[in-house]
């Protein structure tokens, strides 16, 4: 049984549609877990520093425009619910990586197998 020239074309079309808009969303989700694990880091980093300095020590935060005198165990205690609410954002991220990735593969396998049925 063969499919009508003009049915395949537009299957064929359809399924580089889907295959485009999954490539752009796993850069999107790539770019965003890169975006998490920078902010991880920087905050490790802070915590790092932050360890590493005298116990009585001024630590200061930004608000606004302003600068306001925080304990040092409330900003480490912030920093380090950030990096867990952040490390859990990256595991999602990194889900709906798989997820798009093997949507973008089966596509690609789509395309190929209807090719190939094609010609």
């Amino acid at each position: 049984m063969s499919i009508p020239n003009e049915a395949l074309q537009k299957l064929l079309q359809e399924i580089e549609a889907r295959a485009t808009l999954s490539h752009q969303q796993l850069q999107v989700v790539r770019g965003q877990v890169a975006g998490k694990q920078r902010d991880i880091r920087l905050n490790q980093l802070t915590i790092t520093e932050l360890e590493s300095l005298p116990k009585d020590t001024n630590v200061y935060e930004g608000v606004g425009k302003m600068f306001v005198l925080v304990p040092m165990d409330n900003v480490k205690s912030r920093l380090e619910g950030e990096v867990k609410a952040l490390s859990s954002d990256v595991e999602d991220l990194n889900k709906k990586l798989q997820y798009q990735e093997m949507t973008f593969q089966k596509t690609q396998e789509n395309i190929s197998a209807l090719l190939q049925r094609g010609a």
